[in-house]
Parts: structure tokens; sequence; C-alpha cells
């Protein structure tokens, strides 16, 4: 009995390669060397602000004699301005986070969709609005509406050295973190809304067969399963804190002291906006001082992000997301 052998494939290749082998050596080189990239380009960022910044490093005072926004030795001027940095991004971070938190929540799990579409597309729009937009509007518009209660503040809370001493208008560190948690908020809140609606979907159907109501299953399976979502969300709003610079440098009266005063004009400034108030007009060791001083604003985000990765490692395991 003559057997018949089955038609060969005419669509193989003749050297019966896998499909597509060259489309993925070539994406994995691109892949690699972007990659790559993003590393080469961070080491080139930190060795130029070193070298730039050596000599300030290494000078003495005498150097800085006639520097007049200095006025002594380099770290009695950039402490200061690292302190300002630090307060008005906790400011802005200790507004922003239990306002995107909220925010993320209602679209994700209250609102109706339509109305979760809308705002989705709003909180996108406001996050590219440039920080000048933002600078201007604090300027304008915040910094008249909160001088009554940065008035009534002084006035029945003074004993609290927080709050003494409120002379308007409302050029101070307070203005500038609340302008800042304005800027921050879209950012986190879209990150935020993206983790909560990751929540398996089975979590909280059960939650809810179970008796709970909508709170307690958003407390039980939502809040627990996005912590480190939220951590990472935090954190990336921090650093654009950390980094601003035109909305601190319109709405912030500048100065150089460290203290808790929140609503006393003249008192703090940031690193960034220093930078930018005296860059332009600046030379010779000024130029190093100043980024020098970007150098350790580069170092504590640096810093920050890295605690903020190994936060997040250690409690992604308890959170359900993986």
């Amino acid at each position: 009995m003559a057997t018949t052998t089955p038609p060969q494939d005419q669509t193989r290749p003749a050297d019966k390669r896998a499909p597509g082998r060259l489309g993925n050596v070539i994406f994995k080189g691109i892949s690699t060397t972007s990659g790559v990239m993003i590393l080469v380009m961070l080491a080139a960022v930190a060795i130029f602000l070193l070298y730039r910044a050596w000599p300030a490093f290494v000078a003495d005072a005498e150097q800085f004699e006639d520097v007049n926004f200095i006025g002594g030795n380099l770290w009695s001027w950039v402490a200061p301005l690292l302190f300002g940095t630090v307060l008005a991004s906790i400011i802005a971070l200790v507004v922003a986070l239990p306002l995107s938190i909220g925010i993320a929540l209602f679209i994700s799990h209250y609102a109706p969709r339509r109305l979760a579409q809308f705002l989705g597309y709003i909180i996108d729009l406001l996050a590219a609005i440039p920080s000048v937009i933002f600078g201007l509007w604090g300027f304008q518009w915040l910094r008249p509406l909160v001088e009554p209660v940065f008035a009534w503040l002084s006035a029945n809370l003074g004993f609290i050295p927080l709050f003494a001493d409120y002379n308007a208008p409302a050029r101070n560190i307070t203005t500038g973190g609340l302008v800042l948690a304005i800027m921050i908020v879209p950012i986190i809140t879209a990150t935020i809304r993206e983790v909560f609606l990751q929540t398996p979907r089975l979590h909280e159907e059960a939650s809810l067969a179970l008796g709970a109501t909508r709170w307690e299953m958003i407390r039980m399976a939502v809040l627990p399963f996005g912590r480190s979502g939220m951590m990472s969300a935090a954190m990336l709003g921090l650093g654009r804190a950390l980094g601003e610079t035109m909305a601190i440098l319109i709405v912030l009266s500048p100065g150089y002291a460290i203290n808790f005063f929140l609503l006393q004009s003249g008192q703090h400034n940031t690193i960034a906006a220093n930078i930018a108030l005296h860059f332009p007009e600046s030379s010779g060791i000024a130029v190093d001082a100043l980024i020098a001083s970007g150098l350790i604003l580069f170092a504590l985000t640096f810093g920050v992000n890295m605690l903020a990765r190994w936060i997040i490692n250690r409690r992604a395991e308890f959170s359900g997301a993986n």
C-alpha cells in the first residue's frame, strides 16, 4: 500500500529559522542601548557637577568675600537653602498626599464612569501645566486668599512658634508649600489612580460578598494592595517638589534662616530657586558655588529615591501587589 507524504509548508523559510528572529535581536539591542544610555547620562551629569563644584568645596571663606549672596563659607550658605528645600517639600507632601489619595479613590471606586473619565482627563491636563503658571496663580490668587487665614492663625495660635509673628503679604514658606502641593497633586493622583484600578476584582467582590461596606472593602482590599504604589507616587511627587524652581521663585520672599516660623516672610529659600535667582549675574567662584548647591540637591534627590525604592521593596511582599 502506497503511503503519501504530507505536503510541506511552503510558507516556512528554507533555513527553518524562527520567524521574527532578526526583529527580536534588533529590539533587544535598542532596548539594551537605551538602558545603558540612561546610566551614562546620569553618570555624565554627576561627573560634570562634581568637576565644576570641586573648586567651591575646597575654597575657604576668604575666596567668597566678593560674593555678596554667600557672605561666609560654602556650608553655612548651603545649609539654610537645604533646610528650606526640605521644609517646602514636606509641607507640599503633607498637603498633597491625603488629597491625592481621596481624589484617586473617588475616581476609581465612587464616581460614575463618565465623570471618572472626565476627572481623569482633567488630572492629566493639570500635570502638563508649566510651573511658571502655577507660580503666577499662587502669587495673584492663592496668596490673597490665604492671608486672612494666616492672620487668624497668628492671632489665635501665635503662642505656637510655627504660627507666630505673621506679617502680610503671605510670601512665606507655607504659601510656597501650598503651591507645590497643587503642582504635585496631579502627578500623585494619576499614579495612585492607576494602582487602585489594578486591584484584583475578585478581592473586592469577595469583601462585598462577606458583608463589607464599600469603605470597608477599600480599607481591607484596595489600600493594602496599593500601599507600595502610594509610596512610589509620594516619592515621585516629592522629587518634583524638591527640584521645583519658578513657582517658588515667584511666590517666596527669600531668606537664609533655619527655623520653623512658617508664616514669616523672608525666612527661607530653596536651592533651585536660589540658583535661578543668582546664576545669570554670577561668575567665577560664585558659579562654582551655585553648581555645588546643585550637586547637593542632586545627591538629596538621588538619596530620597534610593530610600523610597528600598522601602517599596520591603513592603511590596506584604501589599498583595506581587
